[in-house]
């Protein structure tokens, strides 16, 4: 007999059938993104309906030959009935079992009664269609890797709050309304928060295990370059991950030359015609010549640039004419390039403009320095606040962004950490097309998204770290 639930599937997968081939090209954005959510929104309550099922599959394959599910069908045990079922490979089919055994609660076979799931709230915002398969392991993965060392009564509170943020709630913010939900980047990272939170101490044996694993080794060289392999401690990688950071920022020089000799400059966020500067260079050469910089620097203990630092002046020479009129080229100082007029005009965030005109006999008419340049000390501060790109999910790190300025230096925006924001080079340039919103608020910045990110359309305080120590109590408390 067919269940109303798969009767229910069956009519869905029928309805879709009729979409085989839909027309998308003809969709306004806001339409095409709305399909999107409403996809989302169905793969969301399918993922709870497949890991409800592989945690009953499991759950019937540990009792007798009678009930047993994945023999019945053929196969070996539930992650192969999935494999083959679903059409999935089998890492796809062991996270589905892998999340029933946090969802699932199984049958006591004494009494008949179901037990509570081992992550009751989280299970419940799944099957409300609020939470995917992999934002439940990425919710639950930091909680299990201390599940020695946390207790059922803190694992139920950190579920709940968990629960609560898969669902849009602001756990900073006590008035509960709603809002955007997490990402799941941004639910692990709570996750992890309130994981380190019940268990602050970590794994020791771990920590040991890593300090005996590390080492770095230069093997013979071959095909004329030397191979390295080997293990860095966390603190070791992260230390050379900044390094790399400070030289190999894509938007660090004010201008770039490819092989052509075109000269490509950065502008001030609002737009350009420019195409971006091309590196051939993969990733992995980046980072050689990265390396290859640092050991140069190091030799001569000086030389090393700083992340963060003042970034470097361009001077650009233009005759008041040209400058007036937006007319022909500028010079670009000690580097015999020139370069387009509009340079001249664009303050880059991260740097600034000496501007030196001249008259048609070469005589000094103006010499004047911007005074929008945010110092290395404002930019450091702004990098500690916002951490990563404003933009929620950007995961571009702040120390690669540019500041922003929220109130333009135009519109008598000043030059100060209450009025600049850390954004991506992408962000920074889209902005106001993206339907993304920035204020200062208390010297603080809040963001509004648009509608698809939260139809509530509130301002919301970008990667608020909420106080899990207290959030953790009011959960825990009856």
């Amino acid at each position: 007999m067919t269940s109303t639930t798969t009767a229910v599937l069956e009519q869905l997968d029928a309805l879709l059938a009729g979409v085989r081939e839909p027309r998308l090209d003809d969709l306004a954005a806001s339409d095409l993104v709305e399909l999107v959510l409403a996809a989302g929104r169905v793969q969301r309550r399918l993922d709870a309906l497949i890991t409800t099922a592989a945690g009953e599959v499991a759950d019937r394959d540990t009792r007798s030959s009678a009930e047993r599910v994945s023999p019945r069908a053929g196969c070996r045990d539930v992650t192969e009935l999935l494999r083959r079922t679903l059409r999935v490979d089998t890492g796809t089919a062991r996270r589905y079992v892998h999340a029933s055994r946090a969802v699932h609660g199984a049958i006591q076979l004494s009494s008949g009664e179901t037990l509570p799931a081992r992550y009751q709230a989280l299970a419940d915002a799944m099957r409300d269609g609020e939470l995917s398969l992999t934002g439940l392991l990425a919710a639950t993965a930091p909680l299990e890797r201390a599940a020695q060392r946390i207790g059922a009564e803190e694992r139920a509170a950190a579920d709940r709050l968990l629960s609560d943020s898969a669902r849009g709630l602001d756990l900073a913010d006590d008035t509960g309304r709603p809002g955007p939900a997490p990402t799941t980047d941004e639910l692990s990272a709570l996750a992890h928060h309130i994981a380190l939170a019940l268990d602050p101490d970590g794994s020791e044996p771990a920590d040991a295990l890593a300090n005996r694993k590390r080492g770095l080794t230069l093997g013979q060289p071959r095909d004329g370059v030397v191979p390295v392999s080997g293990g860095l401690l966390p603190d070791v990688a992260g230390q050379l991950q900044r390094l790399f950071d400070a030289l190999l920022n894509p938007r660090a020089e004010e201008s770039v030359a490819d092989p052509s000799g075109v000269v490509f400059a950065t502008d001030d966020g609002g737009g350009s015609d420019l195409p971006d500067p091309v590196d051939p260079r993969t990733p992995a050469q980046r980072r050689h010549d990265a390396l290859a910089t640092i050991l140069t620097a190091a030799a001569a203990s000086d030389g090393f640039p700083t992340l963060g630092g003042a970034a470097p002046t361009l001077v650009v020479s233009v005759t008041a004419e040209d400058y007036a009129n937006g007319t022909g080229r500028a010079s670009v100082e000690g580097t015999g390039w020139d370069a387009p007029i509009g340079v001249a005009r664009h303050t880059a965030c991260a740097g600034g403009v000496q501007r030196v005109l001249f008259d048609e006999r070469g005589q000094i008419v103006a010499l004047g320095t911007t005074a929008r340049i945010f110092t290395a000390v404002q930019r450091r501060a702004i990098v500690l606040r916002d951490r990563e790109c404003l933009i929620p999910g950007c995961p571009v790190p702040a120390t690669w962004c540019e500041i922003h300025h929220v109130t333009e230096h135009s519109r008598g925006g000043r030059t100060h950490t209450g009025n600049g924001v850390a954004l991506c080079w992408h962000h920074h340039r889209t902005l106001d097309i993206s339907g993304w919103r920035i204020r200062m608020r208390g010297g603080t910045p809040e963001i509004r998204g648009p509608a698809w990110w939260d139809p509530h359309g509130g301002w919301h305080r970008p990667r608020v770290r909420p106080d899990t120590g207290r959030a953790l109590a009011k959960a825990l408390s009856p």
